[in-house]
Order: structure tokens, then sequence, then C-alpha cells
């Protein structure tokens, strides 16, 4: 038996915004649908070069009002970067709040518009702790 990976999908209530949040990360939109019919739009982006790596974002236009509210049972999205210490800047300039700072120079987490937990790992070898990160406290959950 042989499994791909094919794509994570997470229901977001703003696609312009939660667009911008991913393309913050890097992603690039790689396909657009959008359903008339069913009324929802699907949105695929990928880090440039993984066009594989999707993670597909599912705009319902109606809303999600009658969909299951616990986003829980979602656990998160995990990307590796270059140096997490100047990924975290770039999200902290642009209004994103570091949840779990990257303390120790390996993982951060984030969370997307729609409260997607994002975790965010170091290539390589971790980079070994530096401030402002090293002191930071948690902020809210991850």
């Amino acid at each position: 038996m042989t499994i791909e990976y094919l794509h994570t999908m997470v229901r977001v209530k703003d696609l312009d915004t939660t667009i911008a949040f991913f393309k913050l990360l890097g992603l690039e939109e790689t396909r657009r649908m959008d359903s008339e019919g069913g009324r929802f739009t699907l949105v695929f982006m990928s880090p440039p070069g993984q066009e594989n790596a999707h993670v597909e974002l599912t705009y319902n236009w109606d809303g999600d009002d009658g969909l299951p509210s616990d986003s829980r049972h979602f656990g998160h999205l995990a990307y590796r970067v270059d140096n997490i210490y100047e990924t975290c800047q770039h999200l902290m300039d642009n209004g994103v709040v570091i949840n779990r700072p990257p303390r120790d120079g390996h993982m951060a987490f984030v969370r997307s518009p729609d409260n997607i937990s994002i975790e965010i790992l170091q290539r390589g070898r971790n980079l070994g702790p530096m401030e402002p990160w090293a002191s930071m406290e948690n902020t809210g959950h991850w």
C-alpha cells in the first residue's frame, strides 16, 4: 500500500486576512477554486518549490454558523524555517502574536487569524537562546 500526503484543510472566516497571514509565513497561493453551487472558495497555499505540501483554506460564503465550533480537533500546521528568530521578528513586526516564543532557538507557535496553531521549527541545529526571545513568556494558548 502507498500513501501520499495531499493537504491539510482549515476553515477560515476571513479569506483575505488568512491569505495575508500565510503569505507572511512565506507561502504562496498555488490554486483557487470558487464553487457557485456549493457557495465556497478553496485556496491552496504552499511554500515555494513545495507545491505538493498544501494548506487548503476553505471559505464558506454564507459563514460557518451551522458547523461545529470546536476547532481544537485540529492540532497544528508545522513549517521549518532557516532562521526562527528572523521569522518570528518578521511576524511580530506585522502584528502577529508569538504565543510560544522560540526561547530555545528551536520551536515557536503562533496562531492564524482563524485560531489555527502554527508550529515554526528551526531547520538544522538550534540557534541557541537569544534575547529578547529567551526571556519572553507565553502569550495565550498555542
